[in-house]
């Protein structure tokens, strides 16, 4: 069983796309499939400000991790926000999890960023496992407004 971590490519669109509809179905969410689509070619646009990782474990991508920069007005450089995380359940307790996140942290170390942020639901308590060894709790409360 080799696993690899690589940047988001064309031929990973199957896959990645299997791996994302995991995501969505985990958080409970449906997005119209031309967001979807529209999210994916973002993944590929090297001018959009969205990047992406996949794990891949004998040619099956297994896994996926979506990140963008963000400006900062207490940094010199910006720090990056790791949107989307998600890895085969059945694989999951393998380390894929912790690859994708190094993949990121290895980004922002070479760009210069100070922080890897990310947000996961109170209640995901697998993923929180691996967060609490790789990273510190926040402090801070996140406030979501909805906009019409």
């Amino acid at each position: 069983m080799t696993i690899e971590v690589v940047a988001v490519a064309p031929e990973h669109k199957a896959g990645w796309l299997a791996m994302w509809t995991g995501y969505l179905t985990f958080y409970k969410e449906d997005l119209p499939s031309a967001q979807t689509e529209r999210t994916w070619q973002r993944l590929l646009d090297s001018e959009f400000n969205l990047n992406g990782f996949v794990a891949v474990r004998d040619g099956a991508v297994v896994g996926l991790t979506n990140y963008s920069f963000t400006n900062s007005t207490w940094d010199a450089h910006p720090n990056i926000y790791l949107e989307d995380l998600f890895v085969d359940e059945a694989l999951r307790g393998e380390g894929l999890g912790r690859a994708l996140i190094e993949a990121v942290t290895e980004v922002a170390r070479a760009n210069g960023s100070k922080r890897v942020r990310w947000i996961t639901h109170n209640t995901n308590a697998t993923a929180r496992k691996l967060y609490d060894q790789v990273a510190e709790l926040s402090e801070f409360v996140m406030y979501d407004r909805t906009v019409d």
